[in-house]
């Protein structure tokens, strides 16, 4: 009986230290030291209203905006609550339909060329903000022929928001479409 009276007050303050200590801790030190982070790293317009989260997709689909990577999400495209890839192996028919599909929809806004993998794939999360700058360049001319205007000015305005790779050696150069489209409607 002792045995087991330990383990129980073992178990609860376990509970206790992992379950409300440690979180309450870690987000008051985050929420302290990185706020607008801590906050979801959101975006506002000119009076203070939420636009979207630097660090979560958005569902452009006009032909006037960069598009981003396809959503894995279930329920709805970029849905936050249900972040996750869709675990389908490069053989799986769904997943070389869903790119057939997106591949056929960009073919058909006039994207030429190679595709690249990011703008016809889901990301591991199916969240992903960014686009690669090869997945930029791919569609400056639709958003240029929509928007009449010359894909110089495009190009340059893709030029000023590319981010550098994570901590200079991770992953690759990238633009945030959230930030691009945004850039785009403040011409």
């Amino acid at each position: 009986m002792k045995v087991i009276k330990a383990a129980v007050m073992f178990f609860i303050m376990l509970s206790l230290l992992t379950g409300v200590f440690y979180p309450v801790a870690v987000t008051v030190l985050a929420r302290a030291i990185f706020p607008r982070q801590a906050a979801g790293s959101m975006i506002q317009n000119h009076d203070g209203s939420p636009i979207g989260s630097l660090l979560i997709g958005q569902p452009f689909t006009g032909p006037k905006y960069f598009w981003p990577r396809p959503s894995a999400t279930a329920d709805f495209p970029y849905n936050a609550l249900a972040s996750g890839g869709s675990n389908l192996g490069p053989t799986n028919k769904d997943l070389i339909d869903r790119i057939a599909e997106r591949a056929k929809l960009l073919r058909e806004s006039g994207v030429k060329g190679l595709l690249p993998g990011d703008i016809v794939s889901a990301s591991g999360s199916g969240l992903d903000p960014h686009i690669s700058v090869a997945g930029a360049a791919v569609q400056v001319p639709r958003i240029a022929r929509e928007r009449r205007m010359p894909e110089e000015k495009i190009n340059m305005i893709v030029s000023n928001h590319i981010e550098d790779r994570q901590f200079g050696f991770f992953g690759v150069q990238r633009v945030n479409v959230l930030k691009l489209n945004l850039a785009l409607d403040s011409e």
